[in-house]
């Protein structure tokens, strides 16, 4: 019986769209807002190019970069669990790709338009049922005036349900192979199997395709990313405890003021106990960072 990977796992959401450009072509033609006459055709890989860390996050981003056959750039990231920060992440890592095209003095009418894709495997708009959010800029006035030069897109992955006639067949496959698939997985829905660029997805999930080394940094990888959402929980606590009435984004973000001074104050050989005192963050928490 195969065991199977989750695809939002870095080494493994690279092994399939970081190395295989046809899996990363259908993937991006079945979930961007492209035209039917605008369809990507053919793609090569970017090297990375710089864009701001999130530290209290930094180990569950993974990104791919590409440009088609037309010059447009497209940037892809998976993040397990939504900050505040990512959103301008994407804005800057998009930005960032627009403007490095233009060598100096060169024309401005050469720039071709730049896509952010970004995968969220959490909820971070509570207020609408919606997954799907497009950005892009337009005239407040005239909305149908628009610059499509620079748009992103955000799917959050567990609001997806795949019961709308009106969504793409892909589309709908593809984001079903995303936001199902995992180790708990024992058999793969024959649909999927129709699709033979989802097909070999599903084969590149499966644990057989992947080097010990490998394996380990995926047990790793979701070692991580607990103990940061556990972080985060513990920073949203001591947020909601202050009574802020901003709620919950100024919790996280105040937590993550006292993380930083915890480490800083541990690094300088406190121990845990007076950190905490310093802080006014919990015993267990402390004691985490000192283990990090």
């Amino acid at each position: 019986m195969s065991r199977y990977l989750d695809p939002k796992a870095d080494v493994v959401f690279k092994k399939i769209f970081g190395e295989h450009p046809d899996l990363l072509k259908s993937f991006l033609n079945a979930v961007l807002p492209l035209p039917q006459d605008g369809k990507i055709v053919d793609l090569e890989y970017l090297s990375g190019e710089q864009v701001p860390v999130i530290p209290e996050f930094k180990a569950t981003i993974v990104d791919v970069k590409c440009k088609d056959q037309h010059g447009r750039i497209f940037i892809v990231e998976m993040q397990i669990q939504w900050v505040p920060s990512f959103m301008q992440r994407m804005l800057f890592g998009a930005s960032t790709a627009y403007v490095r095209q233009l060598d100096k003095g060169e024309d401005y009418h050469l720039l071709q338009p730049v896509y952010g894709l970004g995968l969220i495997a959490s909820i971070f708009d509570h207020e609408t049922p919606d997954w799907y959010h497009h950005y892009k800029l337009v005239n407040i006035e005239k909305p149908e005036r628009e610059i499509k030069d620079l748009q992103l897109v955000f799917i959050e992955l567990p609001k997806f349900k795949p019961a709308s006639i009106s969504q793409r067949k892909l589309q709908v496959l593809w984001l079903r192979f995303m936001s199902e698939l995992n180790a708990k997985t024992v058999e793969v829905p024959e649909e999927w199997l129709e699709v033979p660029e989802i097909k070999e997805a599903v084969r590149l999930s499966e644990e057989a395709a992947y080097t010990p080394v490998e394996l380990e940094a995926y047990e790793k990888y979701w070692d991580a990313v607990s103990t940061q959402r556990t972080l985060m929980t513990g920073k949203y606590a001591e947020g909601k405890a202050e009574g802020k009435a901003e709620g919950l984004f100024e919790g996280e973000l105040k937590g993550i003021d006292k993380t930083l001074q915890a480490l800083k104050l541990l690094a300088q050989g406190q121990s845990v106990a007076a950190v905490a005192e310093a802080t006014g963050l919990s015993l267990a928490i402390v004691e985490q960072l000192s283990k990090k």
